[in-house]
């Protein structure tokens, strides 16, 4: 049986992909919160992403841990494919 505190102490992780929509290149990462994530890549607050805001979301999936989230994105990181990864997006 779970307990309200159970559900407090429940978190999930996510990685995401980002699209800029100035040079239409994609950005991979992973957090706890996308859309919290997403509004910082707009507003300029990420180095990496700054020079091609604005960025929309084009694909996230959850996870039990960071752990999980982390490997997930290295693991499309290295695809190294504009085409693996919109395929990915567009699987859907």
């Amino acid at each position: 049986m779970l307990f309200r505190s159970d559900f407090l102490n429940f978190y999930m992780f996510f990685c995401y992909i980002l699209k800029s929509l100035t040079n239409n290149s994609y950005y991979i990462g992973s957090t706890k919160d996308y859309l919290i994530r997403l509004k910082l890549h707009n507003t300029k607050k990420v180095k990496s992403t700054r020079h091609a805001t604005p960025w929309t979301l084009m694909h996230y999936e959850s996870f039990i841990t960071l752990k999980e989230a982390r490997q997930r994105e290295k693991q499309i990181k290295q695809w190294k494919s504009r085409k693996a990864i919109e395929r990915l997006i567009h699987q859907i």
